[in-house]
């Protein structure tokens, strides 16, 4: 399964995009933990990143099929107080 990255995140694992040995399906919050133990690089940024699912954002219950487009964005934070 490809998962595209995001700013930070890209830019923790050197590329726009990782593979997870994952098939069938799974939830999102299952998602979290095959990155962070297959990549464990990014397994801080992975558990508090937002996920999409073929362009739609994804909650932690959501299913995960290894043939859905991922993308996950990490937390953004910033402006004025």
């Amino acid at each position: 399964m490809l998962v595209k990255l995001f700013a930070t995140l890209k830019d923790r694992a050197g590329a726009n995009a990782i593979t997870l040995a994952a098939e069938g399906e799974f939830t999102v919050r299952e998602l979290r933990a095959l990155i962070a133990a297959q990549h464990p690089k990014l397994a801080e940024l992975a558990a508090r990143s937002i996920v999409a699912i073929n362009h739609e954002f994804a909650f932690d219950d959501d299913v995960v099929r290894a043939t859905d487009e991922v993308a996950l964005f990490p937390p953004v934070s910033g402006g004025r107080p």
